[in-house]
């Protein structure tokens, strides 16, 4: 089978408007009736009339008793009127009215006497406190229109008008195929060898789908061969489904087979779109043998996957239900830092969002297609429109969010370094009674400082080491920010050192072992204290950078960086000793050293500054630190001040 290369890719909206022109919902999604009161969010194919009146009666509104009108109106506050028995009946709210009567007085505006007579002071006027006969429902009268979507409140007003049941279209099935060599079926539990993937993508799929009204079935996953994707794809054609999505093969690859297997059963509308993450995606329609079908090819890339599905599966779906897609909330926000961004591709930056003093702020998030853990960690996504290079530092622009907007307010942004306490510290704040969520962004401390700076957050995690003073932070802070009303306080002394592969089978002693052939180095990203306090070691040997073999290889966490010497990637890195011990590595030590959330004054009383600061001086917490290994609680929670340095 002949492998796909897509060279014309199109706006997101041009290719929905493609697969909507040659779609046709009307044969492919029928009509069913259903019971009344299991039409909850279904669509009405046909509009509805009541067959009965709300009320069928008239009714009391009120506690009291029912009236003819013009037996009172000579009632005065200076002139009471008493009425007999005969002239009056006590009735409950809902009650049907006697024949004869045309009112109600409440019962707060009545005196009963003792003979029997009832006492009012001002005169009832004809239907007063009544609910007359198809008051709010007439039979025969237009109940809920065609193309509604059905509300609790619909399902109600349905059953009062005496529908029992009602025509709706029939609701979407879908069938989801992932496909590939490399995919491990979750439900086996596997435990992937290198190459290897756990498929989770169909999960993701099915969540968002039930939220929009889809039923999913999920194929087994099918390996990259032509017969055998060819079969899954006709076996879900030939099932009840509506549309049938193929995970992963979309793209250029030697074994990316979707377009050649749907254009063999169908027609490839769409192949490709002007977005990033998404580019892959694949629209297309099952010949009519097949039913005519939508067909998805959907990228196996997790975050690409997503943009495929929300940005054009959904819409698309919502379209051939007869529903409206809700729009997600948005907000607007001002950029951290500068993004570039292609030129003639829609972008969807995932960002992470918090309230800092009156204005939200957005800080971006990692851009790897593969890297589902940023949607996890996202509150939003902006758009970067296809026509721009990019946004600049301080540029505001909407956000839509992917959380409450109220959750915002109990956001904790954090800038800066990484380190695992940040971890436990975010674990703690969403365990209060009250939870704060901590967004934290790993830009390396020189990071944090300029965020800080930027009023970008509410505190930065940052470890810089100047060895001209032999303190930590305060002198950087002193060069970087001069004028800024800050204040440092500890989170704890950890323990920095090469991190290696278990049991050290390089005999790696220290940084002069960088310089060696068989060793491969990874670094951290610029402008982290690690990177920086790397360097300073380095110059202290005499080695200059270009003799490390990897110094130009960079990961933004430590634990990034333990994970490559654990699968072999590289043979040593510098980093702490609680990443080395999480991943049961070998620990050469270098360093200790002060990490130190640094928080300008002014947030000070803010709320979640303030439960992070009560946080982290609790004993509790203290002995959560020391459980990882590598750390000291001595400085936890204190004020550092300049020239405290690092006790011994």
């Amino acid at each position: 089978m002949k492998r796909n290369i897509y060279l014309e890719t199109v706006p997101i909206s041009e290719a929905l408007s493609t697969v909507q022109a040659r779609l046709d919902r009307t044969a492919l999604v029928k009509t069913e009736m259903v019971p009344t009161h299991e039409a909850l969010g279904r669509v009405t194919a046909r509009p509805v009339y009541a067959d009965l009146s709300s009320p069928t009666y008239h009714s009391a509104a009120m506690d009291g008793i029912a009236v003819l009108a013009e037996d009172t109106f000579s009632a005065r506050e200076d002139a009471p009127l008493s009425l007999s028995p005969d002239k009056f009946t006590p009735v409950n709210t809902g009650n049907a009215l006697p024949d004869g009567v045309n009112a109600v007085i409440m019962i707060e505006n009545v005196l009963m006497q003792d003979d029997g007579t009832a006492r009012i002071e001002a005169p009832a006027f004809p239907w007063q406190h009544v609910r007359r006969i198809g008051e709010d429902i007439v039979a025969t009268e237009l109940l809920i229109p065609s193309n509604h979507e059905l509300s609790a409140y619909d399902i109600g007003a349905l059953l009062s008008a005496g529908i029992w049941e009602l025509s709706v279209y029939e609701k979407l099935k879908a069938v989801i195929i992932p496909t590939g060599d490399e995919v491990l079926d979750f439900r086996d539990r596997p435990t992937p060898k290198p190459g290897q993937v756990v498929e989770s993508n169909t999960q993701v799929f099915s969540a968002l789908a039930s939220k929009w009204g889809i039923e999913v079935i999920r194929h087994e996953p099918v390996p990259d061969r032509p017969e055998a994707l060819t079969e899954a794809l006709k076996n879900a054609l030939l099932s009840d489904a509506h549309i049938v999505v193929m995970g992963a093969g979309s793209s250029a690859g030697a074994k990316d087979y979707t377009r050649s297997v749907l254009s063999e059963l169908g027609e490839v509308l769409v192949h490709g779109i002007k977005a990033m993450p998404g580019k892959p995606s694949l629209l297309g329609i099952a010949s009519e043998e097949f039913g005519s079908k939508l067909m998805v090819g959907a990228p196996g890339y997790p975050v690409s996957a997503v943009i495929c599905f929300e940005e054009l599966l959904a819409p698309l779906a919502a379209w051939m239900s007869r529903k409206v897609l809700p729009a997600r909330p948005q907000v607007d926000v001002t950029m951290t830092r500068s993004m570039p961004s292609k030129l003639g591709m829609e972008e969807f930056l995932r960002v992470s969002i918090g309230r800092v003093g009156d204005s939200y702020v957005a800080t971006p998030l990692s851009r790897g297609a593969g890297m589902i853990t940023t949607m996890t960690k996202a509150q939003g996504i902006c758009r970067i429109p296809a026509n721009s290079e990019g946004i600049n530092q301080g540029q505001t622009l909407p956000a839509s969010l992917l959380v409450p907007r109220e959750s915002l307010e109990q956001t904790l942004v954090v800038v800066g370094s990484h380190d695992n306490t940040v971890d436990l510290l975010a674990d703690a704040l969403m365990g209060r009674d009250t939870p704060i969520h901590l967004a934290s962004t790993h830009v390396g401390s020189m990071g944090g400082l300029m965020a800080v700076k930027n009023g970008a957050c509410h505190m930065a995690g940052t470890h810089l080491f100047d060895p001209d003073t032999n303190d930590y932070n305060a002198p950087f802070i002193s060069k970087y920010l001069p004028d800024a009303d800050v204040v440092l306080i500890n989170l704890a002394i950890r323990h920095q050192g090469l991190i290696v592969a278990a049991s050290n089978p390089k005999n790696i002693q220290g940084v002069t072992d960088l310089v060696r052939d068989d060793v491969q180095f990874i670094n951290r990203q610029r402008g982290a204290g690690t990177r920086i306090l790397l360097d300073w070691h380095l110059s202290q040997n005499d080695i200059v950078p270009s003799q490390v073999k990897g110094y130009d290889k960079e990961e933004f966490t430590h634990m990034a960086v333990a994970v490559n010497v654990l699968s072999g990637a590289a043979d040593c890195g510098l980093g702490i000793m609680a990443a080395a011990k999480a991943l049961n590595l070998g620990f050469v030590p270098l360093a200790r050293e002060r990490y130190d959330l640094l928080i300008p004054r002014q947030h000070l009383s803010d709320p979640r500054v303030q439960a992070v600061l009560e946080t982290i001086r609790t004993d509790a917490f203290k002995e959560r630190i020391q459980s990882l290994g590598g750390y000291e609680t001595d400085l936890t929670g204190q004020e550092m001040q300049p020239g405290m340095g690092l006790p011994e």
